[in-house]
């Protein structure tokens, strides 16, 4: 169904796709309602809630939307470290990408 786990990783991973092919409006609904549905179905702070998160924060920092990013870039980092652990790639990565958000604002 349209809330089933599996459904919510196809839709963001989709959303991916579509960002990388520069349909940015579309790629942005696609990541604003998988984040919607995650929070929803699986909680604030799942691990695929917090990839929908982070994946959102890359679409608003590409698109020089600094400031919205920054703020789930900071949400997504703090949700990473609190269910993988500061030391974890994806928290790094995620620490990175803020800082790198950061610095072009």
């Amino acid at each position: 169904g349209h809330e089933h786990p599996s459904t919510l990783t196809s839709m963001n991973n989709l959303a991916t796709v579509l960002d990388s092919q520069g349909k940015y409006g579309e790629a942005e609904t696609m990541h604003r309602q998988t984040l919607a549905r995650s929070e929803k179905v699986l909680g604030h702070e799942h691990p695929s809630t917090l990839a929908s998160v982070y994946c959102l924060a890359h679409l608003l920092a590409h698109r020089s939307r600094y400031e919205e990013s920054l703020v789930l870039y900071d949400r997504a980092s703090a949700g990473y470290e609190a269910v993988l652990g500061k030391d974890h790639p994806t928290t790094r990565a995620c620490r990175q990408h803020y800082a790198d958000a950061l610095a072009k604002q």
